[in-house]
C-alpha cells in the first residue's frame, strides 16, 4: 500500500527557502549599487563589482530553483516560477550591459532590478498586504 503525502508537507520549508532566495537576491543587488560606485571612487572596485555580478546572477538562478521547488513537489503557485524566470532574464541582460560598458542602459536597468527585487520581497514577507478580495475591486467600479 502506497502512502501518498500532501502537498502543503513541504509548503513551509520550500516557501522560507524562497523568502530567503528572494532577501539574498535583494541584498546581492543592493550590494551591486555599492561596489559600481566603489567602481568610480577606487582602484578595487572593478574587481568587486565583476566578483559580485557573479554573486548576483547566482542569486538570480538560486530564486529561480527556490521558485521551482516550492511550486512543483511544495505545491505553491507557478507565478513564482515565471517571475524568479523573468529575473533571471533581467540579470542576463544586466550581464550582457554591464560586459558591453553600455552604462546609460546598464544603470536603469539595475535601479528597475532592485525596485523589482524589493517588491517580490516584500510581497513574500507579507502576502496579505498584495492580495486584493473581490469586495474591493467592486468597491471601486
Amino acid at each position: 500500500m502506497a502512502t501518498q503525502v500532501s502537498p502543503t508537507v513541504n509548503g513551509p520549508r520550500h516557501s522560507l527557502f524562497l523568502k530567503t532566495a528572494v532577501a539574498l537576491q535583494t541584498l546581492t543587488i543592493f550590494l551591486q549599487a555599492v561596489s559600481a560606485g566603489l567602481l568610480l571612487t577606487s582602484a578595487y572596485g572593478e574587481a568587486l563589482h565583476s566578483a559580485g555580478a557573479r554573486v548576483m546572477y547566482g542569486a538570480a538562478m538560486l530564486y529561480v530553483l527556490a521558485a521551482v521547488l516550492a511550486w512543483k513537489p511544495g505545491g505553491g503557485s507557478l507565478r513564482s516560477v515565471w517571475h524568479a524566470s523573468g529575473f533571471l532574464a533581467l540579470a542576463s541582460a544586466q550581464v550582457l550591459l554591464g560586459i558591453a560598458h553600455v552604462p546609460s542602459l546598464h544603470v536603469p536597468l539595475g535601479v528597475l532590478m532592485f525596485g523589482l527585487s524589493a517588491l517580490a520581497l516584500v510581497h513574500r514577507r507579507s502576502p496579505a498586504m498584495c492580495r486584493t478580495t473581490a469586495g474591493d475591486d467592486e468597491a471601486l467600479t
